[in-house]
């Protein structure tokens, strides 16, 4: 082995010994969502109404973050790596008013100048609108209806609620519940301080009926269509005329939905951005509601803390996730016998944080079957997706080859049972749930700041994941019942991840930054099964791949090609782009030993006390939600110098 070699196996015995110490007690590994500052100030303001005291050591760990975070221009970001929105400064704003930080306070003055420049909260994204309506800051006039009747519509119109994506239909779910109960706090001193803040003109004077529709440019990703101006055109004409008693009703409805939602997930909700708008309803509702207390206890299973960056809401946890990739990267580095106890331990955990048991009454809450899938973070959540399924999955079967584990071969088949369940039409996958509506609902879009946000589409990533743990399934288990199904769910899959394959080669990612990370995953699902059969499809992958190497041997994508639907490249190499490059070109046994060659040695030489630097942001959510993966930086460079070590043995 030669020079390269050696380090290669230095660095992986370093990354090993990084990891075996940061798994937890109970065999998972977890890092943090890191998305934005906008969750912590909902959640604030969310305390400061429905009457929950924010303790001063909790207080000063908001502080601490909220002020690391500010922008040079006073004001916040959507993501780590955003200018200031006016979407966000606004709420962290109000938030930090909450905390009672003073008006004079020279970064609150900054900020608040900030918010006047982009034009006031007259300009602020309907969401924003509504967020500050709940705070007596912004009048209910000023925005169209948000009408809880949609949700007594009949399932089968085509956009009804129970077609849109999940995150987007509970969004809205809490969103209609407190618009149609017109919810704002009481008008006291502050209130009343905050409008001569956040204005530039006397509240008396400002006519929010006609800034409906203003919206700050730079919060915009998705303008308004002509489509959804004429719904809303429709629904400012229906809103005054609905019965009292159909709005009862409707409210009704909706909150025996809201209580179902906090159930069903121990009542930590979907995602916290929906949690904390199921809290402010039942709030609403009654101050005094039973789920409160429970809910706002789940509410803080969103919370990361830490002495040094401060108390944050994470945009996701992640512990089903990341165990899974360790256990991939693990397996690929060939680990060493003292951390095969590690191994064991994320096992055990993958094993039980399966999905055991179908919702009672799910169909009813339009909820799809959920037993034997596998959740983002874990079971105790309980909205299974299909790639962490897929991926959970791949990764037992993995440990299965090792004789690690005690994983039953019926709770292997209920995994790959759900992900059946999950297939769309077109042969690909989704996330939540299977495609219930026509992609022509994403021009109902009425977020404004996000994109791609209203129905499940089928995903390259999702697809890739579920053809690798089918394949891994059917070779485990030759001859198996379900070989027939799984064979034709396979060669449709694979048609999907062909049939989405650019020009150039590459392939487009949704849930990470971008070609590289959706190409990464292609590939992986083209060669699960027959690598021959896609020979062409992988050559070209590969060739983009090689194209986009950057001259110190890395890669590096940037952000901004996300929003604008294109390759941009980064201006530095990315420790985790490099990593999803490398670990395609290695699967794929690409020849061009020179390309990664370089490529590793650049792992190499960025590693530091076993692990890499954060650089820039990875992960995506709604098209324009970066997020940083805070283990990206750890597994996936090590599963790259795994597959290169093994690829370097077999050569030798």
């Amino acid at each position: 082995m030669g020079e390269l070699g050696v380090s290669v196996c230095e660095a992986i015995k370093s990354g090993l010994g990084r990891l075996a110490p940061a798994q937890a007690p109970g065999g998972e590994w977890e890092g943090e969502v890191v998305w934005s500052p906008v969750i912590l100030a909902q959640y604030l303001i969310v305390c400061r109404i429905a009457g929950k005291p924010v303790l001063a050591p909790f207080r000063e760990k908001c502080l601490t973050y909220f002020w690391k975070q500010q922008t040079n221009e006073g004001g916040w970001g959507l993501h780590p790596e955003s200018g200031a929105y006016l979407f966000v400064t606004a709420l962290v704003y109000v938030a930090m008013r909450f905390l009672d930080v003073p008006a004079g306070d020279e970064r609150l003055a900054a900020a608040r100048a900030l918010i006047r420049k982009l034009g006031t909260p007259l300009c602020i994204p309907t969401w924003g609108k509504l967020w500050l309506a709940f705070c007596n800051l912004y009048e209910y006039g000023g925005m169209h209806p948000l009408s809880p009747e949609l949700w007594l519509l009949p399932p089968w119109l085509p956009f009804h609620p129970s077609r849109w994506y999940c995150h987007t239909r509970l969004i809205y779910l809490g969103m209609c519940y407190l618009w149609g109960k017109r919810f704002c706090r009481a008008q006291d001193a502050l209130c009343i301080a905050l409008r001569g803040e956040l204005y530039d003109a006397p509240y008396e004077s400002l006519n929010f009926r006609s800034a409906r529709n203003r919206l700050a440019h730079r919060d915009c990703l998705a303008a308004p269509s002509g489509l959804l101006k004429a719904a809303y055109a429709v629904l400012n004409i229906v809103e005054k005329c609905v019965p009292a008693a159909l709005r009862r009703h409707a409210l009704a409805s909706a909150l025996a939905r809201i209580e179902y939602e906090q159930r069903s997930t121990q009542y930590a909700a979907l995602s916290p951005v929906n949690g904390l708008l199921n809290i402010l309803a039942l709030h609403a509702a009654d101050p005094n509601h039973p789920y409160l207390a429970p809910s706002f206890a789940g509410a803080e299973r969103w919370l990361w803390m830490d002495d040094k960056e401060g108390a944050r809401v994470c945009g996701a946890r992640s512990q089903t996730w990341d165990t899974a990739f360790v256990v991939e990267a693990a397996c690929a580095a060939g680990p060493e016998d003292s951390f095969m106890s590690s191994l064991s331990r994320a096992g055990s955990f993958l094993a039980a944080n399966q999905v055991a048991a179908e919702l009672p009454d799910g169909a009813r809450f339009f909820r799809s079957g959920r037993k034997g899938g596998w959740c983002f973070s874990d079971a105790y959540h309980g909205w299974p997706v299909s790639d962490t399924t897929a991926e959970a999955l791949a990764a037992l079967l993995k440990l299965r080859e090792r004789n690690i584990g005690t994983i039953t071969p019926g709770a292997l088949e209920a995994g790959v049972r759900f992900l059946l369940a999950r297939q769309n039409r077109d042969g690909g996958w989704g996330s939540y749930e299977r495609c219930r509506g026509s992609l022509a609902l994403e021009r109902l879009n009425a977020s404004e700041m996000f994109g791609d946000c209203m129905v499940e589409h089928s995903y390259v990533e999702c697809t890739g994941s579920a053809l690798c743990a089918l394949a891994r399934f059917e070779r485990a288990f030759p001859g198996h019942p379900l070989t027939k199904t799984i064979s034709g769910a396979v060669r449709n899959g694979e048609r999907f991840v062909l049939r989405a394959q650019q020009p150039d080669g590459a392939w487009p990612g949704f849930w990470g930054i971008n070609y590289t990370y959706g190409t990464l995953f292609a590939v992986r699902g083209l060669l699960a099964r027959d690598a021959a059969a896609h020979a062409g499809a992988i050559r070209r992958a590969c060739d983009w791949l090689v194209r986009h190497q950057k001259s110190d041997g890395g890669w590096g994508e940037h952000w901004s090609g996300v929003v604008q639907g294109r390759y941009i490249e980064h201006p530095q190499s990315q420790a985790i782009q490099t990593a999803w490059a490398l670990v395609a070109l290695l699967c794929a046994k690409d020849p061009r030993r020179a390309v990664i060659d370089r490529g590793i040695g650049l792992l190499v030489e960025r590693q530091r006390d076993g692990q890499w630097p954060r650089e820039g942001v990875a992960g995506v959510f709604f098209a324009s939600a970066m997020l940083h993966y805070d283990m990206y930086r750890q597994y996936f460079p090590l599963w790259a110098l795994g597959l290169y070590k093994r690829s370097t043995i077999s050569r030798e």
